[in-house]
Parts: structure tokens; C-alpha cells; sequence
């Protein structure tokens, strides 16, 4: 059986925007707009919630190009899998989480010009966020850690 170029790099994309398509279906069809589920009182609600920037809602009056560049990411990073180099480990995973992630946004900004966003956390100001988001973020620590890892010497 024949190994895919960068397998960990598409499990980790598939996983990530399998896992955000789902909490995001589950949200909009379990908690009315803009209600909140308390999970832990003061620390961590589920509240539903749309998007129309991107992060902490920047350029939320014209964020109409972010469903453009989540698209040109996407491809980008695609393109970057299929005839790039083999990455190592980390790199995959993390440019594989990214690739979900910018995937499952994207989606959310071509349907209806908005991302779901569910996950708040109330212990200290911080913007209501999704799975998608989080994958994003996972990745660029994944990426981080690659960047700070050192080869292994070669024995000669």
C-alpha cells in the first residue's frame, strides 16, 4: 500500500473541518441566536453567535474579501500539500489544522457572510469563538514548534 504525501497534513484538515462543521450544525440547530448556555457560571458558556470580520470581529462593516482569502488560503495550502515537499510532522499537523480551519470559515463566509461562533469564555474578556478558529491557532503552535526543533544529526 502506497504512503500519501503529507497524510497527517489532509487527517488533521479532514478532522478539523469535520469537527467544526458538526459543532456549528449543532449549535444552529440547538441554541437560538444570540442565547448563551451556561456550561461553568463566570467561566465558560455556549453562545450563539455570528461573525462578520474576522478575529475579535475586525472589519466586521466590510468583510466581504474575508471569504476571498479564506478561499485563496485554502487553495494555497493545498496546492503547498500536493507538490510541495514532504514537512515534517509538526508542520503537517499544523498546516493541516490551518487548512480546516480556513476551510470551515470559509464555508460559513460564502453561505450566509457570517462565521458561527459558540465558544465563550467569560473568566476574562475574550472574543466568542469556533472549532475553526481554535484549529487555526493549534496549527500556528504546531508550526512554532516545528520551527524550534532541531534535526537530528547525521551518524556518518
Amino acid at each position: 500500500m502506497m504512503k500519501s504525501k503529507n497524510y497527517l497534513l489532509w487527517l488533521a484538515a479532514i478532522l478539523s473541518l469535520i469537527t467544526d462543521r458538526l459543532t456549528k450544525y449543532w449549535i444552529v440547530k440547538t441554541i437560538p441566536f444570540k442565547a448563551s448556555w451556561v456550561f461553568i457560571p463566570g467561566l465558560f458558556n455556549l453562545t450563539y453567535v455570528r461573525n462578520k470580520g474576522a478575529a475579535w470581529s475586525l472589519f466586521s462593516d466590510n468583510g466581504s474579501w474575508l471569504r476571498w482569502l479564506s478561499l485563496a488560503v485554502s487553495l494555497g495550502l493545498v496546492a503547498f500539500a500536493l507538490w510541495g515537499p514532504v514537512l515534517k510532522r509538526w508542520e503537517q499537523a499544523g498546516w493541516g489544522l490551518i487548512l480546516g480551519g480556513a476551510i470551515g470559515n470559509g464555508i460559513d463566509r460564502f453561505i450566509d457572510g457570517s462565521v458561527v461562533d459558540f465558544i465563550e469564555f467569560r473568566l476574562f474578556e475574550f472574543p466568542v469563538f469556533n472549532i475553526a478558529d481554535t484549529s487555526i491557532n493549534i496549527g500556528i503552535i504546531c508550526l512554532l514548534i516545528a520551527s524550534f526543533r532541531q534535526p537530528k544529526p547525521r551518524k556518518s
